[in-house]
């Protein structure tokens, strides 16, 4: 595997490793009311558990408030018993034809909580871009072992993945502190 390949296979785990934490921090709970909390929710609906967003709108009319408006309103118990039984600690209410989900504020406890799980999970994003760079690293070391490398050319290399580690830690590092700081405010 040539060194721009070893490169580009690095670039693209660590952006993923990224993605994954974004997606993560955006279900972490803040002081407003964020569709993004409810994403991960499966509804057992027609025999299978289904993601909500297939099976309903989800909206934040209000900072406060989300709504979710099934597709079918048939299913609005089946929504409601999925709210009920997450561990997201949420007492939902339905008209017939929407489910309304009041966030009630966030105490500093609670807060402190969602600090430190927005810390492990950035952890585990740089953990799993260490291991990117490790990867590069070994490819690198056999590629010159392999004589299609000089020693040279692996050292450049092996500098060209901790660049990208670094850029990649400090894009964890930020997105953290971006969530940590909508999750403090009031």
């Amino acid at each position: 595997m040539p060194a721009d390949e070893i490169l580009k296979d690095c670039q693209e785990r660590m952006e993923k490793a990224i993605e994954v934490l974004k997606k993560n921090l955006g279900g972490i709970r803040t002081g407003r009311a964020n569709p993004g909390l409810v994403d991960s929710l499966r509804v057992d609906v027609y025999g299978s558990p289904t993601p909500i967003k297939q099976i309903a709108s989800v909206g934040a009319p209000e900072p406060t408030q989300i709504v979710i408006r099934p597709y079918d309103p048939g299913i609005i118990k089946e929504i409601e018993k999925a709210i009920v039984s997450s561990e997201l600690g949420f007492n939902p209410q339905n008209d017939g034809r929407v489910v309304r989900i009041n966030i009630p504020p966030l105490s500093t406890d609670v807060r402190k909580k969602m600090v430190n799980r927005i810390k492990d999970l950035t952890e585990e994003a740089k953990i799993a871009i260490r291991n990117v760079r490790r990867d590069g690293n070994k490819a690198a070391d056999q590629q010159q072992k392999d004589k299609v490398l000089s020693e040279d050319q692996r050292d450049d290399l092996k500098d060209n993945v901790q660049d990208l580690t670094k850029k990649h830690e400090d894009q964890a590092n930020d997105a953290a502190k971006q969530r940590e700081a909508e999750v403090m405010e009031d």
